[in-house]
């Protein structure tokens, strides 16, 4: 009986190759250095508060977060976006700008004791207003954001921002010209090379509740999807880019990140020559520490593999809560995963 014949096999079988093969040949890889460390900051001292939500994340007082950052700093993790939870909260969020709230004595511990870390702050009302909106209110009764009384606030907070020693300050209101009224109150005031990363794409989306709870943001009515950005739209996050570029924004977002991942592949690939983050969000966090605490999957292989696939579609930093144990798995691992 004739044997059938069988399809030739290529010469290279790129699946069969030893684990060493593997990482060597990576198209992509994974370091300490694309990751950002997102913390929040709260005013005391001595407090390193479990937020429920999120896992192994705490609140921090300044003495606390530094200390956190000296351990990230080990691990060569050396970017950190703070968020502030003040005291008191008022309508117009007017302690986003006070010199002695929380961020801004974090911006000066952190720049002082470590000078070689990137701070990045957060710019935004959302959790210094009493009603958890993102801008001030159109009047006492209407309730919408009034997008252009918003934009000298945020200005007022990022720049001071700047003042307590800021790398980059990160606007993430989405009110519309928001980068330009940041970049216009820095550079008058002396904080040329401060740098803005522009929230460009921010998306109206459901995997922010569990940050909501960290900081304490949650809108008391209505939603946020009058000024964030429809899950639908994917043009649209290029023409936010492309807008905020324009503006002054040395570098832009994605937010979240694993569920769009199509729209930071468009970004890199429209906008090679700038810096490129995606914030692997609190829900992304969470949902993974949720099926792993239930052994439905590997914490440590599932967040790899999720925080890989937001550097294959082509961001260059990635803000994730997972950054001190990514960061520590890929040394146990010689830098990689296969």
């Amino acid at each position: 009986m004739k044997s059938p014949d069988l399809p030739e096999f290529r010469h290279l079988r790129p699946g069969r190759q030893t684990r060493a093969d593997r990482l060597a040949n990576a198209e992509t890889t994974l370091d300490a250095s694309c990751f950002v460390y997102p913390m929040f900051v709260v005013n005391g001292k001595n407090v390193a508060q479990p937020i429920q939500a999120m896992p192994g994340i705490n609140r921090m007082s300044v003495d606390m977060v530094a200390r956190e950052v000296e351990a990230a700093l080990d691990r060569d993790v050396n970017r950190f976006l703070l968020f502030g939870l003040p005291d008191t909260k008022h309508p117009d969020g007017r302690n986003s700008w006070q010199p002695d709230e929380a961020v801004q004595r974090c911006t000066e511990t952190i720049k002082s004791r470590f000078p070689s870390a990137t701070v990045i702050t957060d710019v935004c009302l959302c959790e210094y207003t009493d009603h958890g909106h993102c801008g001030l209110l159109s009047d006492d009764t209407d309730e919408t954001v009034d997008n252009d009384t918003t934009l000298p606030l945020l200005a007022r907070a990022a720049l001071s921002h700047a003042n307590a020693g800021a790398d980059i300050v990160a606007p993430s209101a989405m009110m519309d010209g928001q980068v330009a009224a940041i970049r216009q109150a820095l550079d008058s005031n002396g904080f040329d090379e401060v740098q803005i990363l522009g929230y460009s794409a921010k998306y109206a989306s459901a995997f922010y509740g569990p940050f909501r709870d960290a900081a304490d943001s949650a809108p008391s009515f209505g939603d946020r999807r009058s000024y964030q950005m429809q899950t639908a739209q994917r043009n649209e996050a290029m023409e936010e880019i492309e807008a905020d570029i324009a503006e002054g924004a040395n570098a832009v977002m994605v937010k979240p990140a694993l569920a769009y991942l199509d729209v930071i592949r468009d970004a890199k690939t429209n906008f090679p020559d700038i810096p490129l983050y995606a914030y692997n969000v609190s829900g992304e966090y969470s949902m993974i520490c949720a099926a792993a605490s239930n052994g439905w999957l590997d914490r440590k292989t599932a967040a790899l593999e999720a925080l890989m696939s937001i550097k294959r579609a082509g961001a260059d930093h990635i803000i994730t809560y997972f950054a001190l144990e990514a960061t520590g798995w890929l040394q146990e691992t010689e830098g990689g995963i296969a």
